[in-house]
Formats: C-alpha cells, structure tokens, sequence
C-alpha cells in the first residue's frame, strides 16, 4: 500500500481540499457524514455517510442541473470514463462524432434521409419553431455544424453533453419532418 498525503486546510466548519491545480474541492461537516462542493474537480456535489472507525461509507453524487446520461440504443458505444489525460479530448471528440455518424446517420436511416434531402433546413426555415428546438436543431443542420458542435467541446462532460445534444436533435428533427409527411 503506498502512501497518502491529504492536501487540505480546515476554516472552522470548511475543509478546503486541494489538488495539484489549485482547490478542488470545499467540504462542510465531519466525522460520519460531510457534503462536498467541487470547484475544479469534475462531478457534483457529493454526500458520505459514513461509520467512523469501520471504513464503512456511503457516498452519492447529486447531479440536477446536468442532463440525463447518455441512453443506451443510439449511444451504446459512447465512451464513459470520468477523467482524461492531457490530449484525450480530441480523441474523445472523434471517437464520439464517429459514434454518432454510425449511430445516427448511417445509409438508409432517417438521419442520413434528413441531411441527404436537406429536411433540418426546411424545418428551420419554417419559422414556426420555437426558439429552443431551432438553435437544437442548427446543431445538426449539416454534417459540418455537427462536427464543428461536437469539437468545439470544452472537456468530457461538455463533450458528452454535446454528444447528447445531437441526438436529442436529430430525435426532435425526426418526429417533425414525419409529422409532416416528409419522411413517408
């Protein structure tokens, strides 16, 4: 077993947890039951509870402004690790356009039908959408606007968010163009 350092510093009830980029991490509470608030670690905020002395715990991560993991089915294959090495987003970037090229517009689908017959654009021209389902559906106008989305991202869980984005959209700009006919 190797050995451990814990980089923190107590203010009266706050601990302040630090890492090798700067604080990480403020606690509030103690022995057998804390709530953690990140501040540049990756996560939400976090809840232990604990049996001091056992090394018994339990700890649950509270997420509500993020959105829904990405679903099984169309996504199945996208990656789902916590942290990246330096120069890893882009290769979670590619591989995550690549999943969703094969996922969702693969030949024959009605993905591929949407940008082949150029159905997102004539949704978006209609101006009968409101404004959310416009800019979510600008996303996939074109396989470029996806690609450029997709790369613009800022770290793995952007990029998962993103990725999570485009399928919403190409969801949303399938039951529009059926409900108009266009995909019959």
């Amino acid at each position: 077993m190797g050995f451990r350092l814990r980089r923190s510093a107590r203010l009266g009830p706050l601990r302040f947890n630090f890492s090798k980029g700067g604080l990480s991490s403020i606690s509030v509470g103690g022995r057998g039951a804390s709530f953690n608030i990140p501040v540049s670690r990756s996560g939400g905020l976090r809840t232990t509870v604990g049996l001091p002395g056992t090394g018994l715990s339990w700890s649950v991560e509270h997420s509500p402004n993020r959105p829904a993991a990405i679903p099984a089915g169309p996504a199945a294959g996208l990656p789902n690790t916590r942290r990246l090495r330096p120069g890893q987003l882009d290769a979670l970037n590619q591989s995550l356009l690549e999943v969703l090229r094969q996922e969702l517009f693969p030949p024959g689908s009605t993905g591929q039908r949407l940008w082949e017959h150029g159905l997102v654009s004539h949704l978006l021209a209609d101006g009968s959408l409101g404004a959310r389902t416009t800019g979510l559906l600008a996303l996939i106008e074109t396989p470029e606007a996806m690609e450029a989305y997709v790369l613009r991202s800022h770290g793995q869980d952007d990029a998962k968010r993103r990725a999570q984005c485009c399928i919403t959209a190409v969801q949303e700009a399938s039951r529009l163009a059926a409900g108009r006919g266009w995909l019959a």
